[in-house]
């Protein structure tokens, strides 16, 4: 006996925080849409990553719903330098007549705050996605869920959650990087400063969240294996080592760590099928742009989608509409890294010369400040 097939307008594979806020989106605009998980809920919960969100991604979530106000700290400054070099750079949000130039949230604040908007029957979790079959029409998804087949007919499949793969079609890079993970309590306080410190090894990012720090160390892979295995007390003392600065830091707490590599999806469409957010494209976590441009993936296709319909949106012409936000955020992030993670002295002079013309030029760091809030829609 053949199953039943269900139909929805709109499935939405991978309900973390982008795939919600692309569902709560279309249902403030009185679309339907339908969330597949292979995670419990519970496994949001368990996610180490603190995530950097912009003001920009503040002013979007807040119309949702979903902002975790008591949860998000803060970002009232940030402050850029590299270690071994002279310059600086000091932003601040009072230059921008904010009240922050953005947020450090924990994922799972985030993704509860979000849940919490969605109705009883917007998600399917635990389901495992065993076959896609994509037509001109559509896309056909045999899934199995709570023990049962099921098969789901949509007129349109987003992809909101995942890496692309080593597959035609995807730009890889690899930084032979990874990033360690932690949170650690500093001496003297946080003052809701955000710091981007680049060392030889990699960007080192120290993200205020409550009374503590979240870490971004990041390593090549052989290092990385070295500070992974560390007790605390040396953990602490090769993060101080790293930073250079007169901070202390005590009570390191759970350590993760990531590969990290720049993968880019060449077409973000095919036929009815559309890759938004990580699915699109995945950026290294220098100056927090990737999470950040997968919420604006979710919010444009989302209001394409309300203006043209699910039959009559054009997804070559979201496509073209993302292209300046996430090729210029990919090309920004892959510079910088490229251009600091050495210790070549000609390159630090060059450095050192334009972290000075930063902070003594404020157009020009106006400019790199509005577009790490708003992304291209800070442009020109």
């Amino acid at each position: 006996m053949t199953e039943a097939v269900e139909n929805v307008d709109i499935l939405i594979v991978g309900a973390g925080p982008v795939g919600m806020t692309l569902h709560l989106a279309l249902a403030a605009g009185g679309q339907q849409s339908l969330l597949v998980d292979r995670r419990p809920p519970a496994a949001l919960q368990a996610d180490p990553r603190a995530l950097a969100l912009s003001h920009g991604a503040r002013e979007l979530l807040e119309q949702l719903g979903g902002w975790p106000t008591r949860a998000a700290t803060p970002i009232e400054t940030i402050h850029v330098s590299q270690k071994g070099g002279f310059g600086r750079t000091l932003i601040d949000r009072s230059d921008y007549k904010l009240p922050a130039l953005g947020y450090v949230v924990r994922y799972r604040d985030l993704a509860a705050a979000l849940a919490a908007r969605l109705a009883d029957d917007a998600r399917l979790t635990e389901a495992e996605i065993i076959d896609i079959t994509a037509d001109s029409d559509g896309a056909t998804v045999a899934l199995r869920h709570a023990g049962k087949l099921r098969r789901i007919r949509c007129r349109l499949l987003v992809h909101a959650e995942g890496t692309p793969g080593d597959e035609a079609g995807v730009t890889v890079s690899d930084y032979v990087q990874h990033a360690v993970i932690c949170e650690v309590t500093p001496t003297p306080g946080n003052a809701r400063r955000a710091w981007e410190r680049f060392t030889p090894d990699g960007p080192l990012a120290l993200l205020p969240l409550g009374d503590e720090y979240s870490i971004v160390f990041t390593l090549p892979p052989a290092k990385a294996d070295a500070v992974m295995a560390l007790d605390d007390d040396a953990f602490v003392a090769a993060l101080s080592a790293q930073f250079g600065r007169s901070m202390r830091f005590a009570k390191p707490g759970k350590r993760s760590r990531f590969p990290l590599a720049l993968r880019l999806r060449d077409q973000l469409h095919r036929g009815r099928e559309v890759w938004i957010g990580n699915t699109a494209q995945t950026l290294h976590p220098v100056s927090g742009q990737g999470f950040n441009l997968g919420l604006r993936d979710a919010w444009q296709l989302a209001d394409q989608l309300l203006k043209d319909g699910v039959a009559g949106i054009d997804l070559a012409a979201y496509a073209a509409s993302r292209r300046l936000d996430r090729e210029g955020g990919a090309f920004f992030t892959d510079k910088v890294v490229k251009a600091f993670s050495n210790d070549c002295a000609p390159l630090r002079l060059a450095r050192g010369l334009g972290l000075l013309a930063l902070d003594v030029f404020p157009p020009a760091r106006h400019f790199v400040a509005k577009r790490m809030i708003w992304g291209a829609r800070a442009w020109p």
